[in-house]
C-alpha cells in the first residue's frame, strides 16, 4: 500500500486534512479476471463520528477502524448505493417478506461481540459462503469487527417473539451490525440462521432497517456497494429506488443501468 493524494479518487475537502492510502492491486472477489484496489483512511482519530458521516456521504464504507472506497483504474463497476427511505416502494413482494418474518423482534444492543453472535456468524459463513475470506475468522477477529468501532454503532439482534406459538428456545435468529449516521443507517454486515434463507431473512433485515430509518426520521439506508454484472450483488437493485454515488455526488440509479 502507498500514501496517495490523488484528487481524482479522494473528495477535495478531505485531501488537505487526512492521509489516504491505496492498496496494491489484487484479484477482484466479484468479477473474475479483474483486479481491484481500494483507497482507505484511518477512522481511529478524534472526530471519527463526523468523519465517518462525511466519508459515507462521499461513497466510502466502514470496516472496523477504516473507511474505504474502490479505486480501480480500469473499472467502475463498484458504486456506492443508498435506499431513499421516503420514496421506497413497499411492494406486495416486500409485504410478503415482512409477513413471513413477523415473528422476529428487533433489539438494539451495544456493539459488543458475544459468543452467541459469533456461533451464528460461523454457521452462516460456513453454509452460505464456504471458502470465503471470512470463514477463517476466530472470535477475536469478530470482536475486532464489532468492539473496535470508533463511531456510533449498534448490533441489532433478531429473536422470535415470546408467546408467538413457536417451539423456540429464544436463541439468536439473525443480527446486523449497523452504523447510525446523521442522515441514515449504514448496514455494515448482517447474518442469520442459514435455514431461514427460505424466508428471505436477509431481505427482511434490509426492510426492517428501512422501517427503522423512517421511524427515526432518517432519509437513507446505506446499502454498501452495488457491483454491476455481479450475481452476488445483483439483489441490491431490488430495493428501489436507489441512489448511486457518481463522481462527486449522488443521483438516482436509472432503470436501464440495472
Amino acid at each position: 500500500m502507498k500514501e496517495t493524494d490523488t484528487k481524482e479518487i479522494i473528495p477535495p475537502d478531505f485531501v488537505r486534512k487526512m492521509k489516504f492510502y491505496l492498496t496494491s492491486p489484487q484479484p477482484c472477489p466479484y468479477l473474475p479476471g479483474k483486479m481491484e484496489r481500494k483507497v482507505f483512511a484511518n477512522l481511529a482519530v478524534d472526530g471519527a463520528v463526523g468523519l465517518n458521516d462525511s466519508l459515507t456521504r462521499s461513497g466510502f464504507r466502514r470496516s472496523q477502524t477504516i473507511a474505504y472506497r474502490p479505486a480501480c483504474k480500469s473499472c467502475g463497476a463498484c458504486r456506492s448505493v443508498r435506499i431513499d427511505v421516503a420514496a421506497f416502494d413497499m411492494s406486495r413482494r416486500w409485504k410478503r417478506v415482512l409477513a413471513k418474518n413477523a415473528i422476529l423482534e428487533r433489539e438494539a444492543c451495544h456493539p459488543r461481540a458475544t459468543r452467541e453472535q459469533f456461533r451464528l456468524l460461523k454457521k452462516y459463513l460456513n453454509e452460505r459462503h464456504p471458502g470465503g475470506g471470512m470463514t477463517e475468522m476466530e472470535i477475536r477477529d469478530y470482536a475486532g469487527m464489532v468492539d473496535a468501532s470508533p463511531v456510533r454503532t449498534a448490533v441489532f439482534e433478531y429473536r422470535n417473539r415470546l408467546g408467538a406459538g413457536q417451539d423456540d428456545d429464544g436463541s439468536l435468529q439473525a443480527a446486523a451490525l449497523t452504523d447510525v449516521l446523521r442522515d441514515g443507517l449504514s448496514m455494515v454486515y448482517s447474518f442469520f440462521k442459514p435455514e431461514l434463507g427460505k424466508r428471505s431473512v436477509g431481505a427482511f433485515m434490509v426492510l426492517d432497517h428501512i422501517r427503522l430509518a423512517s421511524e427515526l426520521g432518517l432519509p437513507y439506508v446505506s446499502h454498501g456497494y452495488r457491483v454491476k454484472n455481479s450475481d452476488k450483488m445483483g439483489y441490491k437493485a431490488d430495493f428501489s429506488p436507489l441512489e448511486v454515488f457518481d463522481g462527486d455526488s449522488w443521483r438516482p440509479l436509472k432503470a436501464e443501468e440495472i
